[in-house]
């Protein structure tokens, strides 16, 4: 990373540029912006308020990370620039540990505000042709189960309620080791649990998991039945997986596919012939999926 350090107190401008070349920064040291040139690009830029045309520093760099070091704090060495584009500043005389730490602290939130940028594009263009139901998310009463057959579908409601509530999202699948106690101790206020694949739960997890999410903010996920409980529950009715989609399909749900595309194309015998099980296995699974025969 490329420092530029707008300094006229050459101790103070050579001391920070020792320390942050031993930790991993190139830098540059100038006396004011009226020396600076644009034939280099700078990450980083620590700018005095002592020196000259220090706001034109400030409106020139203004996307870029700019640290303010000033002497005092008032509206012009502090609120002004702040408002013009700088991100942050420190009081002399300061430690450079710490002015090093408010460097990373805004690399790594610059990073991580690109990075969250970049995903909520891709998740966006990749839920934008599900259709599914409108709802009035704000008066949703969580937690709520959610009946979806495609997890794509379960996808875009939790992302339409999110930007509906202005509420930051916690996610944890629960095929995964030990997922409900880490959906427990994971768990935060003002932010939204989503659990997906709550069929893969064994009884007595599922019955911890509803004792801790009760009045909690949580939508959970299944393409099962869903069995009575205590919460709300809605079903998004979306249709299943069909066989040239983008995902795999597991035995269960090519089972539950073929057996709901051809049960009133074939009869019994020959549908349970080509699944390569008994009639009965195939009432079993129709019943255990809720498939209606016409």
């Amino acid at each position: 990373m490329k420092v530029l350090i707008i300094e006229n107190e050459i101790y103070l401008a050579q001391s920070i540029n020792v320390k942050l070349n031993s930790a991993g920064y190139h830098c540059t040291i100038i006396n004011s912006f009226d020396e600076y040139s644009n034939e280099k690009h700078y990450d980083i830029i620590l700018l005095s308020t002592n020196t000259s045309n220090f706001l034109k520093a400030v409106e020139h760099f203004k996307h870029n990370i700019i640290i303010l070091l000033i002497s005092y704090i008032s509206t012009d060495t502090v609120s002004n620039p702040l408002k013009m584009g700088a991100n942050d500043y420190i009081q002399k005389p300061f430690m450079i540990e710490e002015l090093i730490r408010k460097i990373k602290h805004h690399q790594d939130f610059r990073k991580f505000s690109i990075l969250n940028k970049s995903y909520e594009n891709y998740i966006k263009s990749r839920l934008k042709m599900i259709k599914i139901p409108e709802y009035n998310y704000k008066k949703l009463k969580l937690p709520i189960i959610l009946k979806s057959n495609i997890q794509s579908s379960a996808d875009a409601f939790v992302f339409k309620y999110l930007n509906e509530c202005n509420i930051m999202l916690l996610y944890i699948d629960l095929t995964i080791a030990n997922s409900v106690e880490k959906a427990i101790k994971s768990y935060m206020d003002n932010t939204l649990l989503f659990l997906s694949n709550l069929q893969i739960l064994k009884p007595l997890e599922k019955e911890k998991l509803f004792d801790f999410i009760k009045n909690k903010s949580v939508i959970l996920h299944t393409n099962s039945n869903i069995e009575n409980t205590k919460f709300h529950c809605i079903n998004l009715n979306d249709s299943e997986k069909d066989t040239i989609s983008n995902e795999i399909l597991t035995l269960d749900e090519y089972a539950k596919y073929i057996i709901l595309k051809y049960q009133n194309t074939f009869s019994d015998t020959d549908l349970s012939k080509k699944l390569g099980i008994s009639r009965k296995s195939l009432w079993q699974k129709r019943k255990k999926y809720d498939l209606k025969k016409k």
